[in-house]
């Protein structure tokens, strides 16, 4: 239904457009990942969290919503009904873990992502990226929800979160992304990249 292009970095993604699409759109984003343990020269498993903002968002289809925060292995803060007390709780919840093997000369991840808009409406994004230096390729779709799992619950509290996909179900990514390390140079540290900016374009499409 809508292309959604942004530039995630080695952990999150970009979206590209497959010819047969029958609407185009696009957001810049710009963001932060974090790694652990940070990327360097040696080739070694990691996690990573990343989360964003999405801006200026435009659309061959009418009423799309022009801005949105995207996250991927963070935390939400919800508020949900506890069931011994029935009183309104604010739980944090914890999102799926990002994942990957590699460092800054090549890398592959995969993980789901959350992009809430600003009308409210949330799509989840499943992907996997292969990364050669500072660029990624990415490729996913979107996927029916994601489920979160509670950080601070008190008895009663549901252990789980679950957030469906309501806009732009059925979707598919692909894209091209740009990792940007403070200092070039910490790639060749053994303590590595532990935070890059991200920054770019991304699509999302739909046929």
């Amino acid at each position: 239904m809508w292309a959604l292009v942004a530039c995630l970095g080695i952990a999150v993604s970009v979206f590209a457009v497959p010819a047969s699409a029958q609407s185009l759109g696009g957001c810049e984003l710009q963001g932060n990942a974090n790694f652990s343990p940070g990327l360097n020269s040696s080739s070694q498993p990691f996690s990573y969290n990343f989360g964003g903002n999405l801006s200026g968002c435009h659309s061959s289809e009418a009423g799309v919503p022009e801005s949105g925060a995207v996250a991927a292995g963070q935390t939400l803060t919800e508020k949900v009904t506890n069931s011994i007390t029935g009183a309104t709780d604010t739980v944090t919840y914890q999102e799926p873990a990002a994942s990957g093997s590699g460092g800054c000369a090549s890398s592959t991840t995969s993980g789901r992502a959350l992009v809430t808009w600003v009308d409210g409406s949330d799509t989840v994004l499943s992907y996997s990226t292969t990364g050669a230096l500072a660029g990624v390729v990415l490729s996913g779709s979107v996927a029916p929800s994601i489920t979160l799992t509670a950080v601070n619950a008190q008895a009663g509290d549901p252990a789980t979160y679950t957030i469906a996909t309501d806009r732009y179900a059925g979707d598919s990514t692909a894209g091209v992304l740009a990792f940007q390390p403070p200092e070039p140079t910490a790639c060749t540290e053994p303590s590595g990249v532990g935070v890059a900016a991200i920054s770019g374009v991304v699509t999302l499409a739909g046929s």
